[in-house]
């Protein structure tokens, strides 16, 4: 007998008409069409057979697997190369049973490694440690169950300051026709690479050096040519990549090799018996061997035994120590490296007294004269050292002397000399000293001397007795120089009439401008010349108050100001402090010549 099917889905009749999905087919099978999770459960078949009353049943149980789905938080994670960060990448899967997550790159799964990539305990965030440009790529999320898999995929963008990546030290010969530096460096973004020297910044736009230098700008990479190669073209070479996350550094050393460069001074006087050096300055790379010759002998030879060579990286001295005249005239130089050569001769000339000075004026006082000259024509060659003053009485014989420093009276070309009668007729005459000797004189110059100066009435000797009248001195005359160190001061006593009495002391007064109070008062020797004031502030201005005195009484105030000069941040030396020796002062005193000349 014929039976009749029923199917259930969770104890209740399947709705055939209500949900189309469901169909019964001619077998009596039920075919669930687009099945979904809501599906999921017992059904159960029911066979009746009604004229008998009997039912029979089964239950088949119906498990759904829902193929996975998976997306990202983030599809593009932005990061910074070489800074130490770590970046999480993050995805979220769905699907039953639950999918399992791994990850990959380039195709390759990646492997859980503590220093380099961590998991969260489900699989969906993986983390990359110590970021670097080569994680740079697409990674991909896949989950994946019984159903099926799924991915996502996630792009890792990794940003990197510049790094260079290729500088080369170069050694090219001076004359060469160019050189290229080459610099190589990385980044992201792309860099952008300029150069420096020690004393200036080179781009791509700047290319002109002397019109030789050219900077060529390519992916990844700048050249900087050096054309008609010069010796001074030498140094470090700097390049540097920069780029909107950093910059990076690096030095190249360009070496020049070159011929030998000979410097110094031409002309060396000196004088018999006077040793002195002609030192031979050479510039040269690689190192130039120097030798000396005469007369094209080499020197020292055998019957030159007062000549000796002292040598030094970058000079050799010869020393001469004349004693005949043969001594005297050209010596050559010559350096040799392998590039090449060079010569120079140095002539060594014979010193002479220096000429005589000329005596312009004679300003004078009762007791003293300051005498203004011009300096002699020529110095002989040499640095005049002191000038010599004579002077007398027209109707005496013996002439009085009194030698003074050249540096001290050159600046202002005056002496003064003192120890004078009032109302006498005089005559001086100067002379040049140098390390030669003693020049010729000036031609005599004839002045007499002044009046006591009184400063209120004296009563006049009667004409009997011979003694002058006294009276109180005049003010000393004052100038001065900044001294070597820059806060210190020479002031310069230049003394004047001293009142027919003799000056017992200067009574001395300074100041800064800025300041109310006024050092204490100093008391001078009147055989002194000059005061020092030291350890004065920088940049200042000073006044200086100096008032004479002798037996009887004071002088009015003579008034000097003067600015020390501004703190220097590096203190230069001063070639006026240099100590000579005997063997070196001929040269020196050249040297000297030539800088104030």
């Amino acid at each position: 007998m014929p039976s009749v099917i029923i199917w259930k889905h969770k104890g209740r009749d399947v709705q055939f008409k209500k949900d189309v999905r469901f169909v019964m087919l001619s077998n009596n099978y039920l075919q669930i069409r687009s099945i979904k999770r809501t599906d999921e459960g017992t059904y159960r078949c029911e066979g009746r057979i009604l004229a008998r009353g009997e039912i029979n049943f089964k239950d088949i149980q119906v498990v759904v697997n829902v193929p996975p789905t998976v997306r990202a938080r983030q599809t593009t994670v932005n990061a910074t190369a070489s800074m130490g960060e770590s970046v999480t990448l993050s995805c979220e899967a769905d699907g039953f049973p639950e999918p399992e997550i791994s990850w990959t790159r380039r195709g390759e799964t990646i492997e859980d490694e503590e220093d380099k990539f961590s998991y969260s305990d489900d699989g969906s965030e993986m983390t990359i440690h110590n970021i670097e440009k080569d994680d740079e790529a697409e990674y991909n999320c896949i989950a994946e169950n019984k159903a099926g898999d799924s991915e996502a995929t996630i792009l890792l963008k990794v940003y990197a300051k510049p790094k260079i990546t290729y500088v080369e030290n170069k050694t090219a010969v001076e004359l060469d026709n160019e050189i290229t530096l080459t610099c190589e460096a990385s980044g992201d973004p792309l860099p952008s690479i300029t150069w420096r020297t020690a004393t200036r910044n080179i781009s791509e736009e700047d290319k002109t050096l002397d019109g030789r230098i050219e900077v060529q700008g390519h992916i990844r990479m700048s050249s900087l040519t050096l054309k008609d190669i010069q010796y001074t073209d030498a140094g470090e070479y700097v390049c540097v990549a920069s780029n909107t996350i950093g910059q990076d550094t690096k030095a190249m050393f360009f070496e020049v090799q070159y011929a030998p460069k000979i410097k110094g001074p031409v002309v060396i006087y000196t004088w018999e018996g006077n040793p002195v050096n002609i030192t031979c300055e050479v510039l040269a790379y690689p190192t130039a061997k120097v030798s000396w010759l005469r007369d094209g002998q080499l020197l020292p030879s055998s019957n030159s035994s007062n000549i000796k060579i002292y040598s030094s990286p970058f000079a050799s001295s010869l020393e001469i120590n004349p004693d005949s005249e043969s001594d005297f005239g050209n010596y050559n130089c010559t350096a040799v490296n392998s590039v090449g050569q060079e010569s120079s001769e140095f002539i060594l000339v014979q010193a002479e007294t220096p000429s005589s000075p000329n005596i312009n004026r004679v300003e004078s006082y009762s007791s003293t004269a300051m005498v203004e000259f011009e300096e002699p024509d020529s110095t002989g060659g040499v640095p005049i050292l002191k000038y010599k003053a004579e002077w007398r009485n027209t109707q005496a014989e013996t002439w009085q002397t009194s030698n003074f420093s050249a540096r001290d009276e050159s600046s202002e070309s005056t002496i003064t000399i003192g120890g004078l009668r009032p109302e006498t007729s005089y005559v001086v005459r100067l002379s040049a000293i140098n390390g030669k000797g003693i020049g010729e004189a000036s031609l005599p110059f004839e002045f007499v001397t002044q009046p006591v100066h009184f400063s209120y009435p004296r009563t006049v000797p009667s004409a009997s007795t011979t003694e002058h009248p006294k009276g109180e001195p005049s003010a000393p005359k004052l100038t001065g120089r900044v001294g070597d160190d820059g806060n210190s001061f020479k002031v310069v006593l230049i003394k004047q009439d001293d009142g027919g009495s003799p000056i017992r002391h200067y009574l001395v007064r300074y100041r800064a401008k800025n300041s109310a109070d006024w050092k204490p008062e100093m008391k001078i020797a009147s055989d002194s010349d000059h005061i020092m004031l030291r350890s004065l502030d920088w940049n200042a201005e000073y006044e200086v108050v100096v008032v004479a005195e002798n037996q009887q009484g004071k002088s009015k105030a003579a008034f000097f100001n003067f600015k020390t000069t501004t703190k220097p941040t590096v203190i230069p030396a001063n070639i006026g402090n240099y100590t000579v020796s005997s063997t070196s002062a001929a040269l020196l005193a050249l040297f000297v010549t030539v800088l104030f000349s």
